[in-house]
């Protein structure tokens, strides 16, 4: 006889994963409808998102303009340089660019094939995102309809049409869900490795942004994986290495490669990755330094919302200083792209254009992780349903939570990151609610999930009051009425089929307000850097989807493209010059970067790049007093400080151009400066750098030493020939 010994210290920790339930075939007939249904869902999402996708156009130019570069120039793609020069990057890491500069090689530079790959990312998300319901339920229909639910997020329809890095971050966030509740199935070292990896990328996405799951996938992985304390320790730690060399390699890379021969990284301070990962778009950006913030949660913009040099050149935009300050909290203005008109704090994710954009099925999401943990209460230590509680609740308010309090530049399409936790949550919380109905806990929880989200998304839409309000009543009778009915306790099996539809009616009650928003999204062009949902003038919406972008001059792309220098031109501000590079298909030098301040170049470096004849022209946007404010009527005035700034309501106007001052007692403000940008020795750059430009060096050598012409709204100075 051979005896089989065991340390207690080894075995009892190692328990079989528990399911919600049998893996059955399911309603649909078996494997092959369950398929079937799951393509579905992908074609509609597809369709959906690819639907008259170009006409958003070039979207955030400042993005745009990375992408192009890719397209043409291997450097410019590894870096993400925003010219095929190298001058510099954007402020973000490269994986997005590389999507879409990789696009642009194979099919060719434009909006198709540049905005295809990000609306495909939505479909993949889903995927992700239903097979890690289905896992972990065990249901199809539950996975088909978190899968919806996140296709019908507006956030999710907003920026998986658009080219900010979001997309692409938030795909390799889910990613790292899917591949941890696969490990948690079976305790795999390769899955959870595979985990850690997907995260590394979601870093080279949006650095920290990316890593907000980490902590809910790492915790779910600890409680209720079914091996050893031990082993579930070695396998995080191994998680963490694959992490660590999935992200690393790209920062020993601009380490290691000779800073003098590779684009300066736009946002550090030093020309250092890691500076910008703590400093720029870390911890100053959560604890609101470097960033312009004014306090209360209005920051100014940083790229992702407008360009410092383009806001002039587009002509009448608002001052982006008191743009973010026009519209009161939970109001729906158009300048919801500056932090959504509130103050930071618990609510902000339920007020204001953050409501609109994910707040659909926010607080029924964080009562079913309540009520999922509640109810999972007994169960075995390796229950996947409470992991997942776990996964998409501790995703929520870990990332919802740095989303709420953060006070440095925050704009409301950042929540797109907790979208899939939002999707998951809500329908892990129906399924188990509605496998649980014969109890008490199960009935009334399943009602308050349908009558919450019908209420809340009638208080959503009741602050759009004007956009089809016959929607909203409808909306809270369906949800209502299924919500009573969903009380009464069905036994007969007839009437067991008879609380599925009940249920099915008030699901889709649930989702309607969500998917009328989604579908007014797609149906709404957005460009520039501060992109919102909804529909495009319901409810006081403003439009400032095109803020950042920069105004057309045929003459000057003309004037541009017959250069044959490493740089057509020189512009301050990275948005403004990804603008001409488009227009004119040369790269064009950002100088200072995308707020003018970045220290690069110094007077002596353009002065020799000059002489070599690498620049052919400096540029400076002139707006010739064109810029008009608007007014709220309720005292607010705003204007671009271009020129002429006019604001049109009755109280205070505020011209935040270097030079510039108004009028602040009557809602007239008159420029001091006829010709905002006119004189580039007073206003430096033009357009360029918004409060803290740092090259008036260089505007001041060029305005002394060359003769200025006018090209369409541009002060242009020819640079060739100079000696020295």
């Amino acid at each position: 006889m051979v005896t089989v010994t065991a340390s207690l210290m080894d075995t009892s920790s190692v328990v079989p994963p528990q399911s919600a339930a049998p893996r059955t075939a399911g309603r649909f007939g078996g494997p092959a409808a369950e398929r079937a249904g799951l393509v579905a869902l992908l074609i509609a999402t597809a369709v959906m998102y690819l639907w008259n996708i170009t006409s958003n156009g070039m979207g955030n130019q400042f993005y745009a303009g990375a992408a192009w570069a890719g397209s043409k120039n291997w450097e410019a793609l590894l870096f993400g340089s925003l010219d095929t020069g190298n001058f510099i990057t954007v402020d973000k890491p490269p994986v997005s660019q590389w999507v879409m500069g990789l696009s642009g090689r194979i099919f060719g530079f434009s909006s198709a094939s540049m905005l295809i790959p990000q609306a495909l990312m939505a479909v993949a998300a889903v995927a992700l995102l239903y097979g890690a319901v289905r896992r972990v339920t065990g249901s199809h229909n539950t996975g088909l309809f978190a899968g919806a639910a996140l296709a019908l997020t507006p956030v999710a329809a907003l920026m998986f049409r658009f080219n900010n890095p979001d997309a692409v971050m938030v795909l390799l966030m889910m990613a790292a869900a899917y591949a941890t509740v696969r490990a948690l199935e079976r305790a795999s070292t390769k899955w959870i490795m595979l985990a850690g990896v997907a995260l590394g990328f979601a870093f080279l996405a949006k650095m920290l942004e990316g890593l907000m799951v980490l902590p809910a996938l790492g915790l779910a992985y600890l409680i209720a994986a079914p091996n050893p304390i031990r082993t579930r320790i070695l396998q995080l730690f191994g998680a963490l290495v694959a992490m660590l060399a999935a992200s690393g390699w790209y920062v020993f890379v601009t380490l290691l490669w000779p800073a003098s021969s590779r684009p300066y990284l736009a946002g550090s301070t030093d020309n250092n990755f890691m500076n910008l990962v703590l400093g720029y778009n870390g911890f100053s950006r959560v604890l609101g330094r470097n960033h312009g913030n004014r306090g209360g949660g209005t920051p100014k913009p940083d790229p992702t919302t407008a360009a410092n040099a383009a806001n002039t050149a587009a002509g009448g935009h608002a001052s982006t200083a008191d743009a973010a300050q026009q519209f009161p909290a939970g109001g729906r203005g158009g300048f919801g792209g500056f932090g959504g008109g509130q103050s930071h704090g618990v609510t902000r994710l339920f007020t204001g254009e953050f409501g609109f954009e994910i707040g659909w099925l926010l607080p029924a999401a964080l009562v079913a992780m309540v009520l999922v943990i509640v109810s999972r209460g007994r169960a075995p230590r390796t229950d996947l349903m409470r992991a997942a509680a776990i996964i998409f609740g501790g995703w929520i308010i870990i990332d919802g939570g740095v989303l709420s309090y953060m006070s440095g530049t925050v704009h409301p399409y950042y929540c797109l990151s907790i979208a899939p936790a939002v999707a998951g949550m809500f329908a892990v919380g129906l399924y188990e609610m509605w496998s649980k109905r014969g109890t008490i806990l199960g009935r009334f929880g399943l009602a308050a999930l349908i009558a919450i989200t019908g209420v809340w998304s009638f208080v959503l839409l009741h602050r759009n009051s004007g956009w089809y309000p016959e929607l909203r009543w409808g909306i809270l009778a369906v949800t209502l009425i299924a919500a009573v009915l969903l009380v009464v306790p069905w036994t007969h099996t007839a009437r067991r089929k008879l609380a599925a539809v009940v249920l099915a009616v008030g699901v889709a009650g649930s989702l309607s307000g969500a998917a009328a928003y989604t579908f007014a999204t797609i149906a709404t062009p957005h460009s520039g850097g501060g992109p919102t949902v909804g529909p495009a003038q319901a409810g006081g919406r403003g439009g400032m989807g095109g803020f950042g972008q920069t105004q057309s001059n045929p003459a000057l792309a003309s004037l541009l493209e017959n250069t044959n220098s490493t740089w057509a031109a020189a512009i301050n501000g990275s948005s403004a010059a990804a603008g001409l590079e488009l227009q004119s298909d040369k790269a064009v030098m950002a100088i200072g970067g995308f707020s003018g301040s970045d220290p690069t170049p110094t007077l002596a470096q353009f002065q020799a790049d000059v002489k070599a004849g690498k620049v052919s022209y400096y540029i400076v946007q002139n707006n010739n007093g064109g810029g008009r404010g608007q007014g709220d009527g309720n005292g607010q005035g705003a204007g671009n400080g271009a020129g002429n700034g006019q604001g049109d309501g009755s109280g205070r106007y505020s011209d935040r151009t270097p030079g510039a001052t108004g009028d602040r007692t009557t809602g007239g403000g008159q420029s001091a400066r006829q010709q905002g940008g006119a004189d580039p020795a007073q206003n430096p750059g033009g357009a360029g750098g918004f409060g803290r430009n740092q090259h008036t060096d260089i505007t001041n050598w060029v305005t002394a030493t060359f003769t200025p012409q006018q090209v369409g709204n541009a002060t242009v100075y020819h640079l060739t020939g100079y000696q020295g």
